[in-house]
């Protein structure tokens, strides 16, 4: 008898230990799962500030003043355009059709630029100062959330995924460092000289 009450004993240790393990084994998955979908909520967030972006972005050059700014900002524009293109490549390579989904952050930065724009002297350096601040506030935006994830996509072992990301990341850098570029030649100085000219006035 106390043999075959130690076989069940064992048998019951056995059973435990095999749903230990199979419950470890799901725990990952499930948490791939969350992780998987946090990154495609994100991927959607982005979309949709990049197709918003490609709207305001027009009118920010509108109401640039010197040429320079106003290029770059041209040249952004086209810059967005292969950025949601981008996007729609990973989400075809998550097997997923490109959605959108409303970003607060972005709508927020964009009022703000357009707000900067009416509170600004039309044809003064001082609201090209202005902008360039705004539309750096957007990159940096930009580049925390394309930097997040591509680090989320190397992750998960999505590795083309990330090199798409990562194409526009490099990308975003470089337009932030223009524009800090422009501001700092001429822009900013020109700006503190209306300033100058208006309290000498």
């Amino acid at each position: 008898m106390a043999t075959k009450t130690t076989g069940t004993k064992s048998t019951g240790q056995k059973s435990a230990s095999a749903s230990k393990s199979a419950a470890s084994k799901k725990k990952p998955e499930s948490s791939n799962g969350q992780l998987e979908e946090f990154f495609t909520e994100q991927l959607k967030d982005i979309y949709w500030a990049e197709k918003a972006l490609l709207k305001a972005l027009p009118k920010m050059q509108k109401a640039a003043t010197s040429e320079e700014l106003q290029s770059a900002i041209e040249e952004h524009t086209t810059q967005t355009e292969k950025h949601v293109s981008r996007l729609e490549q990973v989400f075809e390579l998550l097997a997923l059709k490109p959605a959108a989904k409303k970003c607060e952050a972005m709508e927020g930065l964009i009022a703000e630029g357009e707000s900067i724009v009416e509170e600004t002297e039309d044809g003064s350096m001082t609201r090209d100062a202005a902008i360039i601040m705004a539309a750096q506030k957007i990159e940096h935006y930009e580049i925390a959330t394309y930097g997040g994830l591509k680090q989320l996509a190397m992750t998960m072992g999505l590795n083309d995924a990330a090199d798409l990301i990562d194409q526009t990341l490099q990308e975003e850098k470089e337009t932030d460092e223009g524009l800090t570029e422009i501001a700092e030649n001429n822009i900013n100085w020109e700006a503190e000289q209306e300033g100058s000219s208006d309290e000498e006035a």
